[in-house]
């Protein structure tokens, strides 16, 4: 059995010291504009993907279920809106 310790590898001059307070692994904005649409629940939903930028990776999940329902219960109130009235009957009518 080989006890010895694995050497570190030297860094060379050249490469960059990592920011200080830089952690790859924590949350960052995506900084993904988001046009607003005009319909104030959809705009609503599509803002809200925004609180995923402040989260770790596993919290995404809850804010896209979250974005997906609103813009579902949206779709579904264009079907519940009255659409125009129906042009009027010209069947019967005599000329």
């Amino acid at each position: 059995m080989d006890d010895a310790v694995p050497e570190t590898p030297a860094v060379a001059e050249d490469d960059p010291a990592p920011e200080p307070g830089y952690d790859p692994a924590s949350p960052a904005p995506l900084n993904v504009p988001r046009t607003p649409t005009g319909d104030a629940d959809v705009d609503a939903a599509l803002d809200r993907l925004g609180d995923a930028d402040h989260l770790a990776t596993d919290g995404h999940v809850e804010v896209y279920e979250d974005v997906h329902r609103g813009l579902r219960d949206a779709l579904t109130a264009l079907d519940a809106r009255p659409g125009p009235p129906a042009p009027p009957s010209t069947h019967g009518q005599g000329s």
